[in-house]
């Protein structure tokens, strides 16, 4: 029987993820047999990435709940306190499975908190110690399922993303912190659902505001588990935008603009990405030898992706209009609670409801580029640097110029490249020799290497002026040698500075190795206290955690190369 690599870290094996990956591989290439030659080998040959090519013109990729639109509160009606609970939470791991198989992406509340508290409200169960205390259960028992689940396809979890922090009530207020609290409090192998923390002044940010204790246990929990995560409503490239309407999907999807009405996340979800193999285009500038002098090569370097931008852009529209041939019987859930920002009806036009999400064009390997191009390290020359900033911005006229031509919400991805790291390199290292595929992956979007070594600050720094240009979505991660328990202030001291240097999401990763023998948790390969080699170790990858042995080969070779850096301090124990 022929054993499948992972595609994805979250993957666990299965008889039925076996099943589905033979037929999904068998999809996509109906899927690129759908296009031109010409276009279909830009994927084969690796200059691009369709994401979710299986789900070519079936779905679309990732949705934020418009939750309070067509909740079912006449299904509650005659039940007690106890059993509205109990029934609510039941409620959202069905629709999480329903909308995990009617989509290819991630699932998120905008407001989770909030949200959870009007329904319960609306619903008549009152913030009293007792139903606290069940709810506080059931939200404990939601996330051991969302960490544990491996039921979508059979083989991964559902993509899931609660942000919290703008509580404003009571009840809304008890909901934020028995989150924290319970995800928190659970062990330390339990590292999902992705929580999002919106960090916002006069709400959170301030000692002398509201949410700011929420603010400090957020902190707290991130120095033991790298979660929650923080979405920076203030920073430059939110500032303005209601917060309420911002949210993270999956592990950086940013919805905002829409040129077809409200602007926000809720109700809305980018409909598919591709992604560009940046580094294949420097690579081959720099073995034609017409090409000399540096201004030449980036010049060249804007040419060749526009070439390539302008088919992806003839992909992501075919695509669209497949999508939108379908009917709203293809998303019975959707059609049931009507989670977009327009109803579904059986007799209209999908293309009322899927023309408010997005399509993008996504990026990875920037710093390898540049390094190819100019032999310097962005984040270290200013030249380097002006040319990495000069070229994502000229991506970013270009998506911005689409959303004019075609009246679509065209945006710039800032691209997780879990398997693509790795599939990009894999390829161009057949075709090329360069130091940059030696390591055998290629850095994800505009992050600086993995092992600079340069400062968090510095960090912050250089990555800062990419989050105003990559509108759909991006993420800086600080990269912490050990685990910072009883030092969440640290933590807060980088949210203000990336904060005020213009982050728009920002993350925090450190090592964390568990004895499966003790419990023991720090930094090492043999448990210090037992003496145990087997140690689980829990990684970043690509905006989620995961098991290090369940990585993609590339994502695998990151998380080591990173590792050289965290044991040159090892064997820390938290």
């Amino acid at each position: 029987m022929t054993k499948f690599s992972n595609e994805n870290a979250a993957e666990r094996y299965s008889y039925i993820g076996h099943i589905y990956r033979k037929s999904e591989r068998m999809q996509k290439e109906e899927c690129l047999n759908l296009l031109s030659k010409e276009l279909s080998d830009l994927h084969r040959n690796g200059y691009i990435h369709i994401h979710d090519l299986d789900a070519y013109g079936l779905t679309y990729n990732c949705l934020a709940f418009n939750i309070d639109n067509c909740f079912p509160y006449h299904e509650y009606e005659g039940l007690s306190d106890y059993r509205k609970i109990l029934k609510l939470f039941n409620f959202y791991r069905e629709l999480f499975v329903k909308i995990g198989n009617e989509q290819s992406g991630g699932e998120a509340f905008a407001n989770f908190d909030i949200d959870t508290a009007k329904i319960l409200t609306n619903l008549g169960v009152e913030n009293s110690k007792d139903n606290l205390s069940l709810i506080k259960e059931c939200i404990s028992e939601f996330i051991y399922w969302c960490n544990n689940c491996h039921d979508r396809m059979g083989m991964v979890n559902y993509y899931i993303t609660l942000n919290i922090g703008l509580a404003n009530d009571e009840y809304s207020y008890q909901i934020c912190e028995i989150t924290i609290d319970a995800f928190s409090e659970m062990p330390s192998d339990v590292f999902k659902p992705n929580i999002v923390f919106k960090v916002k002044s006069g709400v959170n940010l301030e000692k002398d505001s509201p949410n700011y204790n929420l603010f400090i246990k957020s902190l707290m929990c991130t120095s033991k588990k790298m979660i929650p995560t923080y979405l920076l409503c203030d920073s430059k490239p939110n500032k303005g935008i209601d917060p309420k309407l911002l949210s993270v999907m999956g592990c950086r999807t940013r919805i905002v603009d829409n040129i077809f009405g409200k602007e926000g996340s809720i109700g809305r979800g980018n409909i598919a990405n591709i992604s560009v193999n940046l580094p294949r285009l420097a690579l081959e500038i720099v073995n034609d030898n017409n090409i000399i002098d540096e201004d030449s090569k980036f010049e060249a370097l804007k040419s060749k992706w526009l070439t390539i931008a302008e088919q992806v852009t003839e992909i992501l529209l075919d695509r669209y209009n497949r999508l939108n041939k379908l009917d709203s019987s293809f998303f019975p859930t959707n059609s049931k609670y009507n989670l977009w920002i327009e109803n579904f009806d059986i007799d209209k036009n999908v293309e009322n409801i899927f023309r408010h999400g997005t399509l993008s064009i996504g990026f990875i390997g920037l710093s390898e580029t540049i390094e190819i191009i100019t032999g310097n390290k962005f984040y270290l020359n200013d030249k380097a640097m002006d040319m990495a900033y000069n070229f994502v911005k000229f991506m970013r006229e270009y998506t911005d110029k689409c959303i004019k031509k075609y009246n679509l919400n065209f945006s710039l991805l800032a691209t997780s490249g879990e398997l693509i790291s790795g599939r990009f390199c894999d390829i161009d290292s057949k075709l090329y020799e360069h130091n940059v595929l030696k390591k055998g992956f290629y850095t994800n979007s505009f992050h600086v290497d993995v092992d600079s070594l340069i400062s968090g600050f510095d960090k912050i720094d250089k990555e800062a002026p990419f989050h105003l240009l990559s509108n759909g979505g991006c993420i800086t991660y600080i990269e912490l040698g050990e685990v910072p328990i009883g030092n969440h202030m640290a933590l807060e001291e980088y949210i203000n500075y990336a904060l005020n240097a213009g982050i728009h999401y920002l993350g925090f990763n450190f090592p964390l190795d568990i004895c499966n023998m003790c419990g023991s948790r720090g930094i090492f390969d043999k448990c210090d206290e037992c003496g145990s080699d087997d140690i689980k170790k829990i990684r970043r990858v690509s905006g989620y955690l995961e098991i290090l042995d369940q990585f993609t080969n590339g994502k695998y070779l990151e998380a080591k190369k990173r590792d050289v850096n965290y044991y040159d301090n090892s064997h820390r124990r938290s």
